[in-house]
């Protein structure tokens, strides 16, 4: 049992769980997906700070998720480097507080994509703190992945607002990674945070 930030809420679970996505919360994909889309001749344009990677770089969405879907294809996948602070505070979480995390990535439905990205979730943070990584299709909505875990109350940590939100109507409690595109996102009953620190000092 512990508490979230200083609403006095209250998990109940057997086990300290905690779901995260991957992408945007563990690893920095969108540093290493803009350094492929340089090499591809693609560049961002200049003052767009979108979720939206089709707006980012003026492609159609159809465009885009070709784009994407090639990238989370392909090696790159296996070495994309952590996000922040998440090496230092998932591990503290796993080791000090006895948490376990259960990974929901739309990363693709490619067997190998989903070997790389297991190897990489393991490489950063260790090979017991992982005990799922669920692997959807590119851009999937997560709502049947979610729905083991309705009305459990366990932790989710998302950078899209719109997975948070789905977090909440499951009966989860949401914590949104900010990133520049979501500074004036807010949301009565998400919790919004910067770092991983945060996530473990309001498990203390």
């Amino acid at each position: 049992m512990y508490k979230i930030n200083d609403r006095n809420d209250m998990i109940n679970i057997d086990k300290k769980l905690v779901l995260v996505d991957c992408d945007g919360v563990l690893v920095d994909w969108l540093y290493t997906f803009n350094n492929w889309m340089k090499e591809h001749g693609y560049y961002p344009i200049a003052g767009v700070n979108e979720y939206d990677l089709g707006v980012v770089y003026g492609l159609s969405k159809a465009d885009m998720k070709k784009h994407i879907k090639v990238f989370n294809e392909s090696a790159a996948i296996c070495c994309i480097p952590p996000l922040r602070d998440a090496v230092k505070y998932v591990r503290k979480m796993h080791e000090e507080l006895g948490c376990v995390f259960h990974c929901i990535t739309s990363l693709s439905l490619n067997q190998y994509s989903g070997v790389l990205r297991n190897q990489n979730i393991e490489s950063l943070f260790g090979k017991t703190a992982f005990e799922k990584v669920v692997c959807l299709d590119t851009g999937a909505d997560k709502d049947e992945a979610l729905m083991p875990y309705l009305d459990s109350g366990c932790l989710w940590v998302e950078d899209k607002p719109e997975n948070a939100e789905l977090g909440i109507k499951m009966g989860l409690t949401s914590i949104l990674m900010e990133h520049s595109f979501t500074e004036d996102y807010e949301h009565a009953d998400i919790i919004k945070v910067k770092s991983w620190k945060e996530i473990y000092e309001m498990m203390l």
